[in-house]
């Protein structure tokens, strides 16, 4: 027998993706069947039932990579990122000689290290996840925390960090400038040998805005030319929609660019870390860090500024659960800066198989 609403919902969602009746995308009805689903993103994004939002949320459409930006003026050109490859695989850089920027961003681990938290100079352990590189070019702020506002100033950090390479920028310029390689390494990439410790983060940060991730199955469902299985199409409009994930991983990034608090910061505890205030000293932004991209997300684990959660299931349930929110000690309940989990967040009653679901999307990504 024919279901009748069935055929209604259709009809809706036809309507919707070609512009039948004067529908509006926004009106679309949620997708129930795979069918409906199917029709629901058959189109472009900017086609697909609009994302459930909530108030604060801003949200730009999915789409593509567009090709990496570079600034006026330091231009990518094949001798800069020629240049910045070879410093940025050499350990002479750092106070030991034993580390190198590829230490902690290996290509074959989509340029992070696969640990929880990065080894730097003398075994000393960082407290934060280091973050794949292959959407470096894209960020508007570097860091989980934001505080370099270009990947030119972002690449002079590690240097003289004491956890991670423990060197300074006088000590890096003298060592380049005994090498005769490096000396016409630079005059091909700036025009003459002069070596600067400017000119050496021009071309780090030029490497790094030539890496780009890998073509994903997502990318080319965008563009028609690959199909999501039944249970990936359902994690997609999960994704959008239930689950709440759209609400901050959105654009080409999958992220929206900004700061929010998940309950991670262990705030007066001994993983303390207070993100974004260690930048702005605004209290509001105690144990805020960076939205991270979802782009290579199956191959960038493991997972938060402090990679606590090895699997991409532990994530969906951790955000299923509301994301964490931490109370006060009997000696906090007074406390004015104790943070608050970020509202965008909250209990999303998810069964087991709209989790897997959301998984299976993840790794399309």
């Amino acid at each position: 027998m024919i279901n009748l609403r069935d055929i209604a919902g259709v009809v809706m969602v036809v309507g919707a993706v070609f512009g039948i009746g004067g529908l509006a995308v926004s009106q679309v009805e949620e997708p129930v069947s795979v069918s409906e689903l199917r029709l629901a993103y058959s189109g472009a994004p900017d086609t697909w039932p609009r994302p459930w939002l909530k108030e604060g949320a801003e949200f730009t459409e999915f789409a593509k990579l567009p090709p990496a930006p570079s600034p006026d003026y330091n231009p990518t050109t094949p001798q800069k990122v020629a240049l910045g490859r070879a410093l940025f695989d050499d350990p002479m850089l750092s106070g030991s000689g034993q580390i190198a920027c590829a230490s902690c961003h290996e290509s074959d681990l989509s340029f992070s290290d696969g640990l929880r938290t990065s080894f730097g100079h003398n075994r000393m352990r960082g407290v934060r996840n280091s973050q794949s590189l292959l959407t470096a070019a894209w960020w508007k702020e570097l860091f989980w925390d934001g505080r370099s506002p270009t990947l030119e100033d972002q690449a002079l950090h590690p240097f003289v960090d004491p956890v991670e390479m423990a060197t300074s920028h006088e000590r890096i310029v003298t060592s380049i400038k005994n090498d005769d390689v490096y000396g016409r390494m630079f005059e091909e990439a700036f025009g003459d040998r002069e070596i600067s410790i400017e000119r050496i983060s021009y071309a780090l940060a030029s490497f790094q805005r030539s890496l780009r991730p890998r073509v994903s199955k997502f990318d080319r469902f965008m563009d028609g030319r690959a199909q999501l299985t039944d249970e990936e199409l359902q994690g997609l409009n999960l994704f959008r929609t239930k689950a709440g994930c759209a609400n901050c991983h959105n654009g080409s990034l999958l992220s929206d660019q900004k700061y929010h608090n998940i309950g991670l910061s262990y705030y007066g505890r001994e993983l303390q870390d207070l993100g974004r205030y260690e930048v702005t000293r605004d209290p509001s932004d105690i144990g805020k860090f960076r939205t991270a991209s979802l782009r290579n997300i199956r191959r960038t684990a493991p997972y938060m500024h402090n990679g606590i959660m090895p699997e991409l299931r532990g994530v969906v349930t951790f955000y299923n659960a509301g994301g964490a929110r931490p109370r006060p000690r009997d000696d906090q309940k007074d406390d004015p800066y104790f943070p608050q989990t970020d509202p965008l967040l909250a209990p999303l009653n998810l069964t087991l198989e709209e989790r897997e679901a959301l998984v299976a999307f993840l790794e399309t990504l």
